[in-house]
């Protein structure tokens, strides 16, 4: 890869200590949101909300009352404090993270203010713990990243290397907080394109993403997020029913997006300052958790009630509608989260339905309903985020299911076929071609593939001065031909150099020189192209000798002929031509 040609050493040094801390800052952010959510869920408000296998941290009993005023009201309080802090201090930290960080890789070169990890770390655990839906990705993405973007600043890295560290910072996060090394390298290289991914930061995130989950499992042990029964899928006759649930994920996908950016919007043209808009939203999600506890906070631990099948189909299909409505209510009032966790909240809950109504119809065939949960969670955020190799791996590492990968890949493929047309991560671009990261790459990428030959006019009419040529018969020339740049030749015919109208504009028309000076006096050396010189490297001889026309030539018989000339315009229109061609084939 280019990104390590020179000095790959100081390279993966700056990736491992990223990745460094990134872990030390997943564990952090950990610690801090599980004993706040604690406090403010289970010891104010009565209501504590059941935990993964993997993530029972608290171990406390609140002994508290059910509270449901204040259930209604915390998440308001939650709201107006984040949306105090986040619009006062570092309003580029509102909403889900990660679309953040694509907006920075994308059109800010890598850049994220030193302050805004810290700001939206404090956000979200504040939104969070008082019931706020949202996700951890977000907050704990943009820690990493903001501290490769800031490492990279001080080490004064070129801009591309500032995008790549910063990639490097959001996989070690992810890959912590998630218990998934691998998923989160994949997540970070893909989330930025609808129909690509960033391949030269592949290697950075994944040593970043290897060391920061290496210390967060060295705290919290190696026990994945979720427990699973050991589920298995070698049954052929459940392919058409997981493909079914491929073809839910789909519309649902596209209806999820829909209404989270509706209600962003609807909350964008109130004409209420900014710093109260998170306090409404949190209004509307604590009235939803009065009826539907299940659609506040992560909701991970209902994701492993439905894994053992623990929740009825009603109440699955309330917790997913609702889930769709308290995270736009949340993020899209300007709240600080993620958008990964309820993403996979509501693929989990529709996954179950399906397999819970695919239990009922076929008994024999779908005998462990639960793993259409694990299968639902992957293919739901991979046709939401257009993100299915990260996804798939993700949820078999925060599962340790990796017999489900087959259904798995087909159910996410699914999803992603009927639900093109949208993206919950707004920012996301359809390849490198469309981002402006990559604008010089592209130019380099066309011109390298286009010879001088393909674009060369050899039909095209041109003259060549002798250099014994006076100074009078130099403006007849002029005037009868539309050349700007003449090859001037010696007796032989060879070329000697290039004598350019521009340079001797300023004497054309002196009479006093037309019989004292000759072509020859004021030629400048000879710079020629070849037929087989790629267009790129033909425009660093334009621009490296400033003539708008330069000869053509090749070598013949042991002498080198000129045959014609080629315009600057002439490689400009070419390249247009190509990447035009090009976006027409996509």
């Amino acid at each position: 890869m280019a990104f390590y040609r020179q000095d790959p050493t100081r390279r993966i040094a700056i990736s491992v200590l990223i990745g460094a801390v990134s872990g030390l800052g997943a564990i952090a952010f950990f610690v801090a949101l599980e004993w706040s959510r604690w406090f403010c869920l289970a010891y104010l408000a009565g209501s504590p909300a059941p935990e993964p296998a993997g993530e029972q941290l608290v171990h406390l009993v609140a002994n508290t009352p059910y509270r449901p005023w204040l259930l209604f009201f915390i998440p308001a309080i939650g709201g107006l404090i984040s949306g105090l802090v986040v619009y006062t201090f570092a309003p580029e930290a509102e909403g889900h993270g990660m679309d953040a960080m694509i907006s920075a890789f994308h059109n800010l070169k890598g850049f994220i203010r030193t302050r805004v990890p810290f700001i939206k770390a404090f956000a979200s655990i504040v939104t969070l713990s008082t019931g706020g839906s949202a996700g951890r990705e977000g907050p704990i993405a943009q820690i990493g990243a903001g501290f490769g973007s800031w490492v990279s600043r001080i080490l004064k890295l070129s801009v591309q290397e500032r995008r790549i560290f910063m990639l490097a910072g959001c996989a070690g996060g992810l890959g912590a907080i998630f218990r998934a090394p691998l998923g989160a390298a994949i997540t970070s290289v893909e989330v930025l394109y609808r129909e690509d991914f960033e391949s030269e930061a592949i290697i950075p995130c994944v040593i970043s993403s290897v060391i920061a989950f290496s210390i967060f499992t060295f705290v919290f042990g190696f026990d994945p997020i979720f427990a699973t029964p050991g589920f298995v899928a070698h049954d052929p006759r459940q392919l058409p029913i997981f493909a079914v649930l491929g073809l839910v994920c789909a519309p649902v996908g596209g209806l999820y997006v829909k209404v989270f950016y509706g209600t962003r919007d609807a909350f964008r043209r109130l004409s209420i300052p900014k710093h109260f808009r998170p306090m409404l939203g949190g209004l509307g999600v604590g009235a939803i958790a009065l009826f539907v506890p299940q659609a506040i906070g992560g909701g991970y631990g209902y994701l492993q009630a439905a894994i053992y099948g623990q929740l009825s189909i009603l109440i699955m299909c309330l917790a997913a509608s609702a889930k769709i409505a308290t995270t736009s209510l949340t993020i899209g009032s300007g709240g600080s989260g993620g958008v990964f966790g309820p993403t996979l909240f509501i693929g989990g809950m529709i996954g179950g339905v399906v397999g819970q109504v695919g239990h009922m119809l076929f008994p024999e065939v779908v005998t462990q309903p639960g793993a259409y949960v694990l299968v639902g969670m992957a293919a739901f955020f991979s046709g939401a985020a257009k993100a299915p190799l990260g996804a798939l791996i993700m949820v078999t590492e925060m599962t340790q299911s990796y017999a489900l990968l087959p259904p798995l890949m087909l159910v996410s493929v699914i999803a992603i076929l009927f639900n093109r047309g949208s993206s919950i991560y707004e920012k996301q671009v359809a390849d490198k071609f469309n981002s402006p990261a990559h604008e010089g790459d592209l130019t380099v990428n066309v011109m390298e593939k286009l010879t001088v030959g393909e674009v060369f006019q050899p039909d095209k009419p041109f003259q060549t001065l002798p250099a014994s040529t006076r100074f009078v018969d130099l403006r007849r020339a002029v005037a009868a031909s539309g050349q700007a740049v003449f090859p001037v030749t010696n007796a032989q015919g060879t070329m000697i150099g290039l004598l350019s109208v521009t340079n001797v504009r300023t004497v054309l028309f002196e009479d006093a020189l037309k019989d004292l000076v000759v072509v020859g006096e004021l030629c400048t050396p000879p710079v020629s192209l070849r037929l087989d010189q790629s267009l790129y490297d033909a425009l660093l001889v334009f621009l490296e000798s400033g003539y708008g026309q330069l000869p053509v030539t090749e070598h013949k018989d042991g002498k080198l002929s000129i045959l014609g000339m080629l315009d600057h315009s002439e490689v400009a229109a070419a390249y247009h031509r190509e990447v035009s061609r090009r976006a027409s084939q996509e």
